[in-house]
């Protein structure tokens, strides 16, 4: 698959001067200030194909939100390369503008005292979108996001879940084929989440728009994301699918089986214990000392699948770790391989 999005080595260093306390430290910082570097994206290096959604996940100031300005032309790079769509966005910005829309969560790209309709009005002039197309993208957006019960409605009156809605509405309104959403849902109630939610869905799979997506809503990953990149003190430590994910962080499961014939002769399974008998009802989980990820350890679907061909079940019931718990285990064994890397930086510089 052609690569949409590419990253490749992107580092980026932030450089702020130290202030010392009280008046005296003021005046020296004045005089000779100490400046203090600080690498807030360190050789991160991933693609993302036509038509796929990627979610760039990570503790807040993973660095996360400056990737994301540095593949929207905000942010130079220090090192490496950044393309979008075949553009370098920090040295073409305006054509990199015309192929991709954002929407940050905080941040609205609306005429704050104008209502809405004349918002997208600016933003077809600005775009040099026909009126025939503005009209029919708007009339699609509608059917999406219902928005023609608010769009005669100043910005500065809508709810956040309505703002959003309508800044969704206006990234794609020149109709780019790359999206960036920088937790586009946060603070919004559920019903609205999920109203967005579809309309990312149908973005992907019906307009084929690549989207790169960074959120704290498991749930939403879980619905949306085809691939996951976890990045973690800048530097990217876990990239793939979700249910490589599960496999590798989410070992624990359980299944629950009632068997037809409670008297049944219970052969072991490659990989699978019984945990316990609870009346009628058996509990099956993964074989003592084997960690998620090893070559012998079923993951959940296919303990389920050997239970089922292997006894008459008359009930079966399946328990695994949400994403949730699955990224907190993810998150922290990205912390551990950090700080093991840094604890030998030294070693490594000194030798």
């Amino acid at each position: 698959m052609v690569p949409v999005i590419e990253a490749r080595g992107l580092s980026r260093v932030f450089h702020t001067t130290v202030r010392r306390p009280g008046l005296r430290g003021a005046l020296r910082s004045l005089v000779s200030p100490e400046r203090v570097a600080k690498t807030a994206v360190e050789d991160v290096s991933f693609t993302v194909g036509a038509g796929q959604l990627l979610a760039l996940l990570g503790p807040n100031g993973a660095g996360k939100s400056t990737t994301i300005k540095m593949l929207t032309g905000i942010l130079t790079p220090t090192a490496g390369e950044a393309r979008v769509a075949g553009v370098v966005p920090y040295r073409e910005r305006e054509r990199n503008a015309r192929n991709i829309g954002a929407v940050f969560g905080q941040r609205t790209q609306l005429w704050w005292d104008l209502p809405v309709r004349e918002s997208f009005a600016i933003l077809r002039d600005i775009y040099g979108i026909g009126e025939p197309e503005h009209r029919a993208r708007l009339e699609e957006f509608d059917e999406l996001l219902d928005l023609s019960s608010f769009w005669d409605t100043r910005v500065r009156h809508l709810s956040l879940g309505q703002r959003v809605r309508c800044d969704l509405a206006g990234s794609l309104l020149h109709d780019p084929p790359v999206v960036f959403l920088d937790e586009p849902t946060i603070g919004m109630d559920v019903v609205v989440k999920e109203q967005v939610r579809g309309f990312l869905r149908h973005q992907v799979e019906r307009r084929g728009r690549t989207v790169l997506l960074t959120t704290h809503d498991m749930t939403e990953v879980a619905r949306l994301a085809e691939r996951v990149v976890l990045i973690n003190h800048g530097r990217i430590v876990l990239d793939g699918s979700l249910d490589e994910i599960r496999r590798r962080f989410g070992g624990t499961w359980q299944v629950r089986a009632t068997l037809t014939d409670s008297e049944a002769c219970l052969d072991p399974l490659p990989g699978i214990a019984l945990l316990r008998r609870e009346g009628a009802q058996l509990v099956f989980g993964p074989e003592s000392g084997l960690q998620g990820g090893e070559r012998n350890t079923p993951t959940a679907h296919e303990a389920l699948r050997r239970i089922i061909e292997r006894f008459e079940v008359s009930d079966i019931a399946l328990e695994e770790s949400d994403l949730e718990d699955v990224m907190r285990a993810a998150y922290l064994r990205a912390d551990a391989t950090v700080g093991s890397l840094a604890s030998t930086e030294p070693a490594l510089r000194s030798g």
